[in-house]
């Protein structure tokens, strides 16, 4: 979803695509066009920290917007409007402040419903009500702004001129540019739109939701449009064009049949949307059985081309994605945000991997459909290529960008929020496995207590993620999303012939970048006689020692053997110095780090030689509190992660038991 204007680009396979013929691109390339040349840096003013904290909740937006004079010669960009925003005060205030862009927005008067005016201030984008009074927690308020889109070129209202198409457009956070409102993506509230438009004209305009009715009125018509389902104010959308043909088909729920919801697809006659009409009922079928039941009662798509300033790939505005190609890949880009992006909506920007990382991870999950696992995986090794071709060196999630949002070509970045974002969220699935991945993956976009039509955290997702699959996701995170770059592995391995027979083949898994990753390793062995066997083990810690014994010559190593850690580099060189000390001399249990902790804590061990380990967590009480590890382990290093956010503050005990060794210490929660 991001806006660039770029004549050529350069795909892995090789082809050279210029900027009007997309019939190739992937849907996430073509996305992520939109949004890396934003021409208004404005609409990235954020109140600063220090300012007063949002302490009321939106409920719902009633705008009423005039674009009549808009459809004819000057074709002016300057409209007038109303927005009866009402809101829940969420802590005792007197006065409430909301993003209004100075530049395209001028507010004539704002009152109360019951008629009392209300004095503002309206600088550095900032709108400043001040209340008629004290109001408390829980209180319900509604308040009309009567107020002007200036006739200004923005980043937000866009009005073609002849071609007859006028529309908005604002992630990040470009609605302040066309409405007025609490500009972030946190605070959801309902919609209700209604636009006026010339009779004359036959203009068709859409909008979130649902469309409540189109009344004539003399010369106009009065679209009104009403979303239910609260919808984060980027994802507010108006699109219209004189002429707009519409071609609407309809999906059954499987729940329940005779509930058809229409998926309407806006084009201009120029542009057939036969193809994709054809594909969504079944796209629709697909996600649904994967992530849940598509949640609206409505969808559709706006073809908006080049020519009418829609110069980038696609937004997917909630019920009414904007695109300016029929192109497969980038309908269901857009259209899996429906459920990543808007059904579950990033709760600030720092979490822009659940969207833009899901939406994108899907592509390749769309084409297993009829392909397979191998076109998935041709796919994903897509994405791993343009990632490590083009690494900018951040990590996905930057929690900055809670605080002060990022420009474009960073929050947006192809390679890191794309491509990465892609590539991890197939790592999960590998870490996984299928059956605990698309689990996980169903009963958080299902979650209608904490997620579904709500905002989510990337920490939120990966504890609902735990909590299906019973594992424990915080090293995966931690490592995958919150530190840049990738592992650049330079393992070794030797044989050693024990004799009668037996054959000891040692590994040495090492990473040479700053930070380490952890992951699930594969290695295949070849041996002079019989077939090649496959192993799957835990690489949990830097400079891990690995050994596997045989009663066959091994002959080869492959390291990684069907490329399932997508984006590394990697060399295996035969020769192990044992003498390194690479290989743990002793059993150890190491005091865990940090200490004091909260709420997570790593404890490391060694194990010298194959043993059954138990590693348990025990209250003071000798209450048993976790068991970490309970299982067979092959000599090696190894660290385990311990999470406490359910338990109290206090002195915990961690024991470590092999067959011939015990060892028992001490750690600290505090809160």
């Amino acid at each position: 979803m991001k806006k660039l204007l770029i004549v050529v680009f350069l795909l892995s396979l090789g082809n050279v695509l210029f900027a009007q013929d997309h019939s190739h691109m992937r849907g996430s390339e073509y996305c992520s066009m939109k949004r890396t040349k934003i021409t208004n840096p404005d609409f990235y003013t954020q109140v600063s920290p220090n300012t007063p904290r949002h302490s009321y909740d939106v409920l719902n937006y009633k705008l009423n917007v005039d674009l009549y004079s808009c459809y004819f010669s000057p074709y002016p960009k300057n409209f007038k409007a109303s927005n009866i925003m009402t809101f829940r005060v969420d802590s005792t205030l007197s006065s409430i402040y909301l993003n209004a862009n100075n530049t395209s927005l001028t507010i004539d008067s704002i009152r109360l419903m019951s008629g009392t005016p209300l004095t503002f201030t309206h600088t550095s984008n900032i709108l400043t009500v001040t209340l008629n009074r004290v109001y408390n927690v829980g209180e319900i308020v509604d308040i009309k702004i009567n107020y002007r889109h200036n006739n200004v070129t923005d980043a937000s209202f866009y009005n073609s001129g002849s071609t007859g198409y006028i529309f908005t457009d604002a992630e990040p956070e470009g609605a302040r540019g066309w409405f007025p409102c609490w500009d972030r993506p946190s605070d959801k509230a309902t919609l209700d739109l209604t636009a006026k438009v010339p009779l004359s004209l036959a203009v068709r305009l859409g909008s979130n939701g649902r469309l409540n009715d189109s009344t004539v009125t003399g010369d106009s018509v009065y679209y009104h449009w009403i979303s239910r389902d609260p919808v984060s104010t980027y994802l507010v959308v108006m699109t219209s064009k004189v002429g707009y043909t519409i071609n609407i088909v309809y999906w059954h729920r499987p729940s329940n049949p005779i509930d058809s919801v229409p998926l309407r697809l806006y084009s201009p006659t120029t542009a057939n949307s036969s193809s994709i009409a054809a594909i969504l009922p079944t796209a629709t079928t697909y996600f649904s059985a994967a992530y849940g039941e598509m949640p609206f009662e409505k969808n559709g798509f706006c073809y908006v081309p080049n020519s009418a300033g829609f110069t980038w790939g696609g937004m997917e505005n909630q019920t009414l994605t904007t695109i300016n190609s029929w192109n497969e890949n980038t309908t269901l880009h857009e259209y899996a945000h429906q459920w990543f992006g808007d059904m579950i909506t990033c709760a600030s920007w720092s979490n822009i991997w659940l969207n833009e990382g899901f939406a994108t991870w899907n592509e390749s999950y769309w084409v297993e459909r009829t392909g397979g696992y191998s076109a998935y995986k041709t796919m994903i090794n897509s994405d791993a290529s343009s990632y490590l071709s083009s690494n900018p060196g951040w990590a996905i999630s930057v929690p900055s960008w809670d605080v002060t949002t990022p420009n474009a070509n960073t929050l947006f970045n192809y390679a890191v929020t794309y491509c990465k974002g892609s590539c991890v969220l197939h790592l999960l699935r590998y870490t996984l496995g299928d059956s605990a991945f698309f689990r996980g993956i169903k009963a958080y976009a299902t979650d209608t207590v904490n997620f579904k039509l709500k905002n989510a955290t990337i920490p939120e997702f990966f504890a609902k993620m735990t909590s299906v699959t019973g594992q424990d996701l915080t090293w995966f995170y931690n490592a995958w999303i919150y530190q840049p770059n990738h592992p650049l592995y330079q393992n070794g391995y030797n044989f050693t012939n024990l004799g009668g027979g037996q054959w000891r083949i040692n590994f040495l898994a090492k990473q040479t970048q700053t930070g380490f990753f952890p992951i699930p390793i594969e290695l295949k062995f070849s041996f002079a006689t019989g077939s090649d066997t496959t192993v799957r083990v835990m690489n949990n810690t830097n400079n891990q020692l690995f050994s596997f014994y045989f009663n066959r010559q091994p002959t080869a190593v492959v390291f990684d053997p069907n490329n399932m850690i997508v984006i590394k580099t990697a060399s295996l060189t035969m020769g192990i110095d044992e003498g390194s000390g690479q290989m743990p001399v002793e059993f150890k249990l190491h005091q865990n780090e940090p200490n004091p902790f909260n709420p997570v804590t790593n404890i490391n061990y060694d194990v010298p030689k194959n043993s059954n380990v138990k590693l348990v967590v025990y209250d003071l009480l000798g209450k048993e509190v976790k068991t970490l590890v309970n299982e067979f382990k092959t000599m090696g290093k190894y660290s385990v992660s311990f999470n406490g956010l359910n338990l109290p503050s206090g002195v915990y005990l961690y024991r470590l038991e092999t067959d011939n060794f015990k060892e028992v210490k001490k750690m600290m929660l505090v809160k």
